[in-house]
């Protein structure tokens, strides 16, 4: 059978569609990218917001209209806190639990297709890079949450923390390298948490991944900013762990913070950055911001307008608050007008896009290293796209198709468009 894969939302979404795809590919079906070879299609579908959830329901639909005789799946957390958006839409075969993602193939097999029995799950082969939709590989290593973030559907659609253990993602990490990945994305729900359950922790598994691989490029996905191990920023003295963090603040201001049941405070947050600034030379540090937070009051807006201004991050991730249904924000009082939340949204844009563009001018000149994702012509020259060492977007004159999925060197010779442009470099 032919597969096509579709997600939405986070790099864990991304990481669960790479393991299916690999299990795909051991049991001897197709994965395409052309929509109309189909004959099923999985949608890893996101409901962190009301946006996501419609964003869901659309695709859905739009995979339908384009391809009428393809089968549909829908997993993910819009399946699983919310079916009753999915199952009316047209295409729409089987939903399938987050609690079920790990036998979603299987799961696949058994309802869909006649007479299939499950298949013992055996070492996964690498997948092949052209089957990948991404050039970096996501591994997830962790699912689930026991924090209770006033806000968050996540704890809700994902369940308790449960940990891989470090061999098991050594593994995986070990047959990706081997199938020619030159960049792993560590992730999961809450990646700080990692091994709680089984007496080790993110920097045990850090360490492991980079002794036992030869992964040229490691990076780790959104990390909330506690449970992080001591000494753990000493780890970047080894240069195959990129210099990005991605640590979510969702708010400058520590009265709306406790409101959002936050474990960390600006100040925690402030004194954990400069930490981390002081091991890792060349940091780029970006974050998730929520406005209009149910009682946020103009002076809790200019708490958190002070605190980005401090901070100095990289870019950041900018949402207006949504009530999701189960959580405990979502029954709040004082919920703050929709056009003051987006004005407020629209001040953090403008503040967080000069920071942004500070961190791209800092770049000009410098030598650096791009994994090209993607090669495309622009005006007659073939421009590759992809991230710096440090997930500056670049784009790169003088690649070509074979570039696709390597790493290349560079030096940067601008800064505009919301990247870094830069050529080819010998040496760098």
């Amino acid at each position: 059978m032919r597969f096509y894969l579709q997600t939405l939302g986070c790099r864990l979404n991304e990481a669960e569609l790479s393991a299916w795809t690999r299990r795909l590919v051991q049991l001897g079906h197709k994965v395409t990218s052309i929509l109309e070879d189909a004959d099923v299609a999985v949608v890893n579908s996101c409901a962190v917001t009301m946006d996501a959830a419609r964003s869901s329901r659309r695709l859905v639909r739009r995979l339908h209209r384009d391809n009428p005789r393809m089968r549909i799946v829908v997993t993910g957390c819009l399946a699983t806190l919310d079916p009753d958006q999915l199952t009316p839409l047209p295409g729409v075969d089987l939903l399938v639990h987050n609690a079920d993602k790990d036998v979603l193939v299987d799961k696949i097999l058994t309802s869909l297709v006649p007479n299939t029995m499950p298949v013992a799950a055996l070492d996964a082969p690498p997948v092949p890079l052209s089957m990948d939709r991404r050039r970096r590989a996501f591994v997830k290593v962790q699912d689930g949450c026991r924090n209770r973030c006033s806000f968050c559907v996540v704890t809700l659609a994902r369940g308790e923390e449960r940990s891989r253990t470090v061999d098991e993602v050594v593994r995986e990490v070990g047959a990706l390298v081997a199938g020619g990945r030159r960049e792993v994305v560590l992730t999961g729900v809450h990646l700080g948490g990692f091994g709680h359950d089984h007496g080790t922790d993110l920097k045990q598994l850090v360490s492991a991944v980079l002794k036992e691989t030869e992964v040229e490029r490691l990076r780790l996905g959104s990390l909330e900013p506690w449970d992080i191990p001591t000494g753990f920023f000493e780890l970047w003295d080894n240069p195959r762990l990129l210099p990005h963090l991605h640590l979510p603040a969702q708010s400058g201001s520590a009265s709306v913070l406790r409101r959002m049941r936050r474990r960390c405070g600006p100040e925690a947050f402030r004194a954990l950055v400069d930490e981390a600034r002081r091991h890792i030379a060349g940091l780029h540090l970006t974050t998730d911001l929520i406005v209009g937070f149910p009682g946020e009051t103009d002076a809790e807006h200019r708490e958190t307008q002070a605190f980005v201004d401090r901070i100095g991050f990289g870019d950041a991730h900018l949402f207006v608050w949504s009530p999701r249904e189960g959580t405990r924000a979502a029954t709040l009082p004082d919920r703050v007008p929709r056009g003051t939340a987006k004005a407020r949204s629209a001040d953090l844009h403008a503040r967080t896009a000069q920071s942004k563009q500070a961190a791209l001018q800092r770049a000009v000149g410098r030598q650096d290293r791009v994994l090209i994702e993607s090669v495309r012509p622009v005006d007659g020259v073939s421009l590759g796209r992809g991230y710096t060492r440090d997930y500056l977007p670049a784009r790169v004159h003088g690649v070509c198709r074979d570039d696709i999925g390597g790493v290349v060197p560079i030096v940067v010779d601008r800064a505009e468009a919301g990247a870094v442009w830069g050529r080819l470099s010998v040496g760098a």
